[in-house]
């Protein structure tokens, strides 16, 4: 039962992204990022380790609602090997997609009340590919759920999203494959938002997840409920360089990640499943 629940809601999730060919986007941005910091952390690894990061993000517009698609590219240090012994550092791909269908747009009638401008159901995917030493994490997740756009400057949705999350690591420390493991669903409140800072060429950016424990972990042991704080400071710098309003920015970035991906910072996973990591960040959008 478990498993259809699942194919319904990647059904759903694809479809709507079918809606993106169908319908032409009333607007969008694509934007690529770099960003760098010297403390992340990493679960049952004791390191402050560096790492370069670039990103694709595009996020649209049409007339029943929006598309947020980004992918990652993490590259590590050496203090995140590879492999067992390796003195290269860990590659990652993660990959986010979320669909927005907008209630209000689609049946003609506003979705407003209170602080509330609108609603709207969330659908979509988070995949990623890393290869490392100790887990090589190959994460597929289905999310769908609720939203509710507030009525502020920018943009802020609030998002209580259910995740169905499998995993299928492979360790290089012991040669171990672990054949693929489904957690059990889950709930995630999620906030997004992009807000200017008056009439100042800044904006506050940024996304928060809170996500209750996923049950137990392919090794049979409980996972935590996991906080991740995202959120940036940027400065558009455009006008400096003779381009666009909004095309160059550049900002801080800063990360609160306790009990990463579901492991307790209190246990074996030590101090390394709670990152605190202040990054510097540079975007451009075209």
């Amino acid at each position: 039962m478990k498993k259809q629940v699942v194919k319904s809601v990647a059904v759903f999730s694809s479809l709507l992204a079918c809606g993106i060919a169908v319908h032409a986007a009333e607007w969008s941005d694509t934007s690529i990022s770099y960003r760098y910091g010297t403390q992340f952390a990493e679960p049952f690894n004791s390191n402050a380790i560096s790492k370069d990061i670039l990103g694709l993000t595009h996020v649209s517009g049409y007339k029943y609602g929006s598309n947020f698609f980004n992918v990652d590219l993490l590259l590590s240090d050496k203090k995140d090997p590879a492999s067992a012994g390796s003195t290269n550092g860990a590659q990652e791909a993660y990959v986010v997609y979320r669909h927005t269908l907008d209630l209000g747009k689609v049946t003609g009638s506003p979705f407003k009340f209170g602080p509330v401008r609108g609603v709207g159901i969330d659908a979509g995917f988070d995949f990623n590919v890393k290869t490392d030493a100790g887990y090589n994490s190959k994460k597929r997740m289905v999310v769908a759920g609720p939203s509710l756009m507030m009525d502020v400057p920018g943009f802020l949705n609030v998002s209580l999203l259910e995740l169905w999350e499998s995993n299928a690591p492979y360790s290089t420390f012991s040669s171990t494959s672990t054949p693929r493991y489904s957690y059990k669903p889950h709930m995630m409140l999620n906030l997004a938002w992009g807000i200017p800072l008056g009439s100042l060429p800044l904006s506050f950016e940024g996304f928060a997840n809170f996500i209750a424990a996923k049950g137990k972990n392919e090794f049979g042991g409980s996972t935590a409920a996991e906080t991740n704080i995202d959120m940036q400071v940027m400065y558009d710098m455009s006008g400096a360089v003779g381009a666009g309003k909004n095309s160059f920015k550049l900002g801080l970035e800063y990360q609160y990640w306790k009990n990463k991906f579901g492991n307790d910072a209190s246990g074996p996973a030590g101090k390394g499943a709670f990152a605190k990591t202040p990054m510097i960040r540079a975007e451009y959008h075209f």
